[in-house]
């Protein structure tokens, strides 16, 4: 199968790439403005406002939703580029990618109507509430609670490893509206404003950079059932094109790659490239960015043709785990002591090795459901 963009897309990227480097400053995919801290946030509220003017912010949107109607593979062009600059666009990566097809497929015309122009003009961010202490890498399990009352629901309960709650306008939440004996089949999705009353939000310090996550808890907190997205209890359904859509949503092989091509280069002018247990490690490294990047356009090939999503996703997710990991392990081998020098190189690409196989999915749940879904072999 042969991934050759066409020449529009070709000039989408010579385009973007022009933009980018005159946009952003000298230095601004260095590690002190990581991911999730508060200077990249704070950058990324004028810079996706930027991207939104030139029509940069939702190019694969339908025109009707604020979007260019320009399909899923210049999406992802934009996606490869940002996520090379260390992802600019901070949260608003997952309004666009997940957070915004997941309402113009399920939503109702009222919440298409209030909810889809603010993300498109980049005026709004969007978290996550997935996770909770007793459920992580199993959602099935979630205890948060959402309780009928009058025309909306109560909510009760707890999320964890919330990125960007903090200073997020709303939260994609999954609460439970049936029994626990209902497992998958009783979750509610809910479309939840962080200023509603009985919302607070607390953040958890990070031992691998700037703070990122947070808790957040719900007690007695109202919303109107026009925030239920899609029908009780069929949240599951939606969480699945949801995660299939956020497993590919930030391609870090790209990142990676460029990581890599920077390591080759601090390697050759020390004359360590000459060792052949260097090149060899240099070699898998390179391969595996390669093989997570041509597993990911095959998701992407899936999307521009409406198919559904399928277990490709979970595979593609596993490599580009694979491929930070591999990275990561290779600058700590050949820069040595110099990795461990704060904002170098190394130290960079070992803190989101570190991060990768947990956003998105645990790796070892990617591993579990290709195991089922792909190879078809029983839980125990």
């Amino acid at each position: 199968m042969e991934f050759a963009f066409d020449e529009a897309d070709a000039a989408f990227r010579r385009d973007l790439v022009d933009f980018l480097d005159r946009e952003l400053a000298d230095g601004w995919e260095r590690s002190e403005f990581g991911l999730g801290s508060a200077v990249h946030t704070d950058f990324s509220r004028k810079f996706v406002r930027t991207l939104a003017g030139r029509g940069w912010l939702t190019p694969h949107w339908p025109e009707r939703y604020g979007g260019g109607g320009q399909g899923a593979w210049q999406h992802f062009v934009l996606g490869e580029e940002m996520w090379k600059r260390g992802e600019p666009r901070g949260p608003q990566y997952m309004n666009v990618n997940w957070v915004g097809p997941s309402l113009i497929k399920y939503g109702t015309e009222e919440q298409k109507r209030t909810l889809l122009p603010p993300i498109a003009r980049g005026e709004v961010f969007w978290c996550q509430g997935f996770s909770e202490p007793e459920a992580g890498t199993d959602l099935a399990a979630l205890r948060t609670r959402a309780v009928r009352d009058g025309d909306g629901y109560l909510l009760n309960g707890q999320k964890i490893w919330t990125s960007y709650a903090d200073g997020a306008d709303h939260c994609f939440l999954l609460a439970r509206t049936g029994t626990v004996a209902d497992g998958r089949r009783g979750i509610s999705v809910f479309l939840l404003p962080l200023d509603t009353p009985g919302v607070e939000v607390r953040p958890i310090d990070g031992f691998v950079g700037d703070h990122s996550f947070n808790e957040v808890f719900l007690k007695d907190v109202w919303v109107p059932r026009s925030r239920l997205l899609g029908e009780e209890n069929q949240g599951w359904d939606i969480v699945r094109r949801t995660l299939a859509y956020e497993r590919v949503g930030a391609p870090r092989y790209a990142r990676a790659a460029l990581v890599l091509d920077g390591l080759a280069d601090w390697s050759r002018t020390r004359g360590l490239l000459h060792d052949p247990g260097v090149q060899e490690q240099f070699g898998e490294a390179r391969a595996l960015c390669e093989a997570a990047r041509l597993l990911v356009y095959r998701v992407i090939d899936e999307r521009a043709k409406d198919k559904e999503p399928s277990p490709r996703a979970n595979q593609a997710r596993a490599a580009m785990v694979q491929a930070e990991r591999a990275v990561g392990d290779l600058a700590l081998d050949v820069m040595g002591s110099e990795a461990l020098a704060e904002g170098s190189r190394g130290d960079a690409q070992f803190r989101n090795s570190l991060g990768a196989g947990i956003a998105a999915g645990s790796y070892e749940v990617q591993l579990n459901l290709i195991t089922r879904l792909t190879l078809k072999l029983p839980k125990e």
